[in-house]
């Protein structure tokens, strides 16, 4: 059975850090799938409406459907630009796919960021210009990830969801 688990909030929530920890904890044959890691480093294109990341990250999803048992997609992923992915991302995967929205305030991802290895990248005002406050997907049936959450409650309730229709 091949499961997607799409991880989505702003900068400095979280979602990148619990991605690379559920991969760890799933092993072998877990695609994951950054968008940044699409969209900056392997594209070089913006984010908006219509980003040439979109088409690449749909054939992601397809190729992770064939030949990954479980697909990680993380990402800012804002909804309304997002949203065609989320619609095949249904289509592929239906029930098996496992949606969180990490629903954390912006000053508390500041104070992440600022622990981060790229926090010399940039800082709080392109923090504040990425800001989508709220941006729950009409499409997805997303989970909301409180700032109370740690890294390891979050990897352990995400792991525990997806595991329970496995076996």
């Amino acid at each position: 059975m091949h499961k997607l688990i799409i991880l989505r909030g702003n900068s400095g929530s979280g979602k990148t850090t619990v991605a690379k920890a559920l991969q760890q904890e799933f092993g072998e044959n877990t695609m994951l799938i950054s968008q940044d890691m699409i969209r900056r480093e392997i594209l070089k294109v913006s984010d908006g409406v219509d980003t040439k990341a979109l088409p690449f990250l749909q054939e992601l999803l397809r190729y992770g459907k064939q030949h990954s048992e479980i697909v990680i997609l993380e990402g800012i992923l804002v909804a309304e630009w997002y949203r065609p992915l989320f619609e095949l991302a249904v289509e592929l995967y239906g029930h098996d796919l496992y949606a969180y929205y990490f629903d954390i305030p912006f000053e508390e991802t500041i104070r992440r960021h600022k622990t981060r290895a790229k926090s010399s990248e940039f800082g709080e005002n392109e923090m504040r210009s990425w800001w989508v406050d709220k941006d729950y997907s009409p499409v997805l049936h997303e989970e909301r990830i409180s700032a109370e959450l740690d890294k390891e409650s979050i990897v352990r309730k995400i792991v525990d969801t997806v595991t329970q229709k496995t076996f």
